[in-house]
């Protein structure tokens, strides 16, 4: 169906689907965003291999500056339920330089990981079939995960509605083969057929029982990407039914069930298959890739395939909820004039950003198809790149907080705490994850290539914020920027467009507020 921009002052606000999401739907939306089931394969083996025992707490030390950014962002979305999320609260407090960079951050780290997400899901796929050797096949592999990416994008495209009741299945399927999972392997510890059954320890749980510092930074690292994920809630806080309460309630709800997951199939797995590095242990390099794959026969038997189709279909979930931010993110952009109108398009019927939606799912495929032609390789150093992506715009979220409620801040203990010193120490410790990621990654012999005599994987990422320096640079030659760049559409004073207020922007860009 024909698509065509919503009359701002016929409708008020953006045109979006109101009224759509509860918290539940809002919830199992930031879950599946973080791909629980694929982030724990894609994890779990390095930080074992990083820190040992010790595996646990690193994902505990690694959620403390994920919650504290959430508090950030429930109480900036309390004051300001704008679906720009970091690009409009960064705007207001910083002003327009930093909330376009903030909006650049969200976008390019949604296409780096489409392209993750969508490699995966046509491995995983072609690995059902015959002994698993189509998997290999590069050609297919890409094609399949493209019309996953197509498949994803004409769900996001549809409607909200419909993508959260392939959420609630989608999910409801990875979390029933984790259990199998945590169910299976006890079984096994416990009846002693386990393939190195190691006791529970306290000591899993000891901070101070790392004994190295590299170990222990990478680990925290690593483990801040498998939380990332959850702010997807958040950028659909316009189409929940609640917008200043639901979002931010779903965003802490979200953080604690992957701790208690993370942690819970972590120290199972390591109760089940020890951390040595014999055939199946974690401390194995060669599982770390997959520890499901390298278990799954052992654990399962001939069902061993449900924990394949459980990758594959977080991957394919993930890849669907990955879409929403990023093209609402856009749509934000647009409406206060830090993009062309164009990116305003609204869905006459469905009321989803349907050319942003559009936009992104053509381009994560692009991305994903020239990445594999030119190297697999430096693909694999992109999707390694992507935590300066995160860290980058989860701390401007953090410092934005401090700054725009910086008057409010000691009108109570809960503002001092919520709205400034939590975020504050969750912006912080995530910048300091950036600057030791981007240390790491300028080394050669991280990732897998080496571009301009230096490690490729700290260019891609270095290069994809400086890509958006550039783009920023570009769009502010055009006369059609100036109203945002001159703080006129968007600014701290600015009434944001929301349903709830009506609130409009003239076509001169200029709030009427």
């Amino acid at each position: 169906m024909a698509t065509s921009p919503i009359d701002l002052d016929r409708t008020g606000g953006k045109g979006l689907a109101t009224g759509t999401l509860g918290l539940w739907g809002s919830t199992v939306i930031g879950l599946a965003s973080t791909a629980p089931v694929y982030s724990l394969v894609a994890t779990l083996g390095w930080v074992v291999l990083a820190v040992g025992a010790q595996a646990p707490i690193a994902f505990v030390l690694a959620f403390v500056p994920m919650l504290f950014i959430a508090f950030a962002y429930r109480e900036l979305n309390n004051a300001v339920p704008d679906c720009g999320t970091t690009f409009t609260w960064g705007t207001k407090a910083f002003g327009p330089w930093v909330g376009w960079m903030g909006g650049w951050g969200v976008a390019v780290a949604g296409m780096v990981v489409l392209a993750n997400l969508a490699q995966i899901a046509g491995i995983y796929f072609w690995s059902l079939f015959g002994d698993g050797t189509l998997s290999e096949n590069v050609p297919l592999v890409t094609g399949t995960g493209v019309a996953f990416i197509a498949a994803m994008t004409w769900v996001s495209w549809r409607g909200v509605e419909i993508g959260e009741r392939v959420q609630n299945i989608l999910l409801a399927i990875q979390y029933i083969a984790l259990a199998i999972f945590v169910v299976a392997a006890l079984w096994q510890y416990f009846d002693g057929s386990a393939p190195n059954p190691t006791a529970f320890s306290w000591e899993w749980f000891n901070p101070a029982a790392f004994t190295d510092w590299s170990g222990f930074t990478e680990a925290v690292l690593l483990a801040l990407f498998i939380y990332w994920g959850w702010d997807t809630c958040l950028a659909l806080n316009e189409e929940t039914k609640d917008p200043k309460r639901i979002p931010g309630r779903a965003a802490l709800l979200t953080t604690v069930i992957l701790l208690f997951t993370y942690v819970t199939v972590t120290v199972t797995a390591m109760m089940y298959a020890g951390i040595g590095d014999d055939a199946l242990g974690l401390g194995n390099e060669a599982n770390a890739d997959d520890f499901f794959l390298a278990i799954k026969d052992g654990l399962l038997g001939p069902f061993g395939w449900v924990l394949v189709v459980a990758v594959l279909i977080s991957a394919v979930s993930s890849t669907q909820t990955t879409i929403l931010p990023t093209a609402r993110g856009t749509l934000a952009m647009a409406a206060y004039r830090a993009l062309p109108r164009r990116f305003m398009t609204v869905h006459p019927v469905y009321r989803t950003p349907s050319f942003s939606t559009l936009v992104m799912g053509i381009v994560a495929s692009l991305y994903y198809i020239g990445m594999t032609l030119i190297s697999d390789n430096i693909l694999q150093d992109s999707i390694l790149s992507l935590g300066l992506a995160i860290a980058f715009y989860y701390a401007i979220t953090g410092y934005s907080s401090v700054w725009f409620f910086r008057k409010d801040l000691f009108r109570s203990t809960r503002d001092f705490f919520y709205k400034g010193l939590l975020p504050l120490l969750g912006a912080l410790m995530l910048t300091g994850a950036f600057v030791q990621s981007a240390i790491d990654m300028y080394d050669v012999d991280y990732g897998y290539t080496v571009l301009f005599g230096i490690g490729g994987t700290f260019v891609l990422g270095v290069g994809s914020l400086a890509v958006g320096v550039l783009l920023m640079l570009l769009w502010f030659a055009f006369p059609a920027a100036r109203p945002f760049f001159r703080g006129e559409s968007l600014n701290r004073d600015t009434r944001v467009l929301v349903p709830e207020d009506g609130a409009q922007l003239r076509d001169t860009g200029e709030s009427r507020g």
